[in-house]
């Protein structure tokens, strides 16, 4: 137990320094459970991960992915970057949801555009094992949480469970495709991530999974590991996913609500003039971001409902192309956070 004196003796800027050099080097909202691979300055980037299988710690009845649904976008009054609520499931209200229908059902093609920028965003997130991390060796062998967007989900989605027209266009070049597991520990199959910068923007196109079929091999997947010990552990090492979308990960509606009203205007704190939207910027959207221009079917579940009037059409700007969304949302949070 400190003492008075020892206080006294040992009172030094050196430890207050020190403790702000070590926050600014981890930064104020970084998870180191998450990976994300690193970009050279052209805006290139590679590595290997290998998806992992349902954590031991969700039981039988979890996924080797979860959904998360988020906003990000910025009003007059800040940056509003969310969790959304309707993660939680079909007819969970959100208030940026049922702001946007409201904006929607005005029928004025000004709110319908602002909808679509404040549309919410489709992210998955998995447990993974670095492979090759080449910017950063010491990632190799870990495992950590990745969080990605809906054209990496697609590249696993056609590989596990192809569609009959995915069928079709592979047989027509002499390939035939089997569903394979590539999440298994036995007989999945790493994920190669290519990263180019196209148009300004992240680019996975080129990304792929290795041993699929070909026209003259069938798909071969390897064992994550040697034998059951190795893999064992590798997969005690995962992330609960469940945990990371359970209610209590989600403000509640009141507090959504308030800073939305905060972020737009909505309560006469930013806007006197009574307007109900003013300027709003979107996150910059990666190439990865593949979600509907605007779910209107997900609004319309919502029930509880958001009082807006009628207003002049909002001004709407196209954000600058940048970053993938998961890096981006992190530094955005902390300009929201800093209002």
């Amino acid at each position: 137990m400190s003492t008075l004196a020892s206080l006294k003796k040992n009172s030094s800027l050196d430890k207050l320094k020190n403790a702000v050099k070590a926050n600014q080097q981890s930064g104020s909202n970084r998870d180191d459970r998450f990976w994300q691979p690193e970009v050279d300055k052209a805006g290139n980037g590679y590595a290997v991960i290998r998806f992992l299988d349902t954590p031991a710690v969700d039981g039988e009845d979890g996924l080797p992915w979860v959904k998360l649904y988020t906003h990000g976008f910025q009003g007059p009054g800040g940056w509003y970057i969310e969790n959304s609520r309707t993660t939680l499931g079909r007819g969970i209200p959100d208030p940026v949801s049922d702001y946007n229908s409201k904006l929607w059902e005005s029928g004025i093609e000004a709110n319908k555009e602002l909808a679509r920028k404040q549309k919410r965003r489709l992210n998955y997130i998995s447990n993974i094992l670095v492979v090759k991390d080449a910017a950063h060796p010491e990632n190799e062998g870990k495992v950590f949480l990745f969080n990605y967007g809906v054209k990496i989900y697609e590249k696993l989605r056609q590989a596990f469970d192809p569609t009959p027209e995915e069928i079709d266009a592979a047989a027509k070049e002499g390939i035939t495709l089997v569903p394979v597991n590539v999440f298994s520990f036995w007989e999945g199959h790493n994920f190669k991530l290519k990263i180019r910068k196209v148009e300004g923007y992240r680019n996975y196109d080129k990304s792929e999974l290795e041993g699929l079929a070909t026209s003259d091999t069938p798909a071969k997947g390897t064992p994550i590991s040697k034998n059951d010990a190795a893999i064992e552990e590798i997969w005690k090492k995962s992330y609960s996913l469940k945990a990371l979308v359970a209610p209590d990960q989600f403000k509640s509606y009141e507090e959504l609500e308030a800073r939305l009203n905060k972020v737009l205007g909505l309560d006469g704190a930013v806007n006197p003039q009574g307007a109900t939207a003013g300027v709003v910027k979107s996150t910059p959207a990666s190439d990865d971001d593949a979600s509907p221009p605007f779910d209107e079917a997900s609004v319309a579940a919502s029930k509880k409902a958001v009082e807006t009037k009628r207003a002049p059409a909002a001004k709407v700007e196209t954000p600058a192309a940048s970053a993938d969304d998961s890096e981006m949302l992190n530094m955005f949070r902390e300009l929201a956070e800093a209002d």
